[in-house]
């Protein structure tokens, strides 16, 4: 035996967060339900002017969603076993397979072929919107979800 093995203390070691089978299975649920949502709402939602307005529509609500979502777990870390838990079923699976940005990329270069000026209007579009709606959500969530703080000092 060599290294590790001569020590049996490596023995009661916690397995590292990412090679823990429970939750690589909730990032795996939420990732199944998460691209399932997304295939529904694609397959129902016609293009626009050739523009695909499904994969901008759930880019962004998927932005919005990850910072309330980031913004509500800020207070309690990743270290808290729910919040972790919480982050990686439907922060990293559910809207990490709800959002889409292969597709995005691919659109946009299937776009560009047509209508190049449309292409990078959607693409810059996308980016900018998803940004500003992910600070909507930080900012939502920061002042209107969160419970207020209490101050303990008292006034003299």
């Amino acid at each position: 035996m060599t290294g590790d093995q001569n020590n049996p203390s490596h023995i009661n070691r916690p397995r590292p967060p990412h090679l823990s089978l429970a939750n690589i299975g909730l990032v795996a649920f939420g990732g199944s339900i998460g691209t399932g949502l997304r295939y529904l709402i694609t397959a129902a939602t016609p293009r626009a002017a050739g523009v695909p307005i499904a994969t901008l529509g759930i880019n962004v609500i998927g932005a919005f969603l990850l910072g309330v979502l980031l913004e509500l777990l800020a207070e309690h870390g990743h270290n808290a076993a729910w919040s972790r838990r919480l982050w990686l079923g439907v922060g990293t699976g559910g809207l990490g397979g709800f959002t889409t940005y292969s597709t995005l990329a691919t659109e946009t270069v299937l776009l560009a072929a047509t209508h190049p000026g449309r292409a990078i209007g959607y693409a810059v579009g996308t980016l900018i919107i998803g940004a500003a709606a992910s600070i909507a959500g930080i900012w939502i969530s920061r002042r209107h979800l969160r419970p207020p703080m209490i101050n303990w000092k008292t006034e003299t």
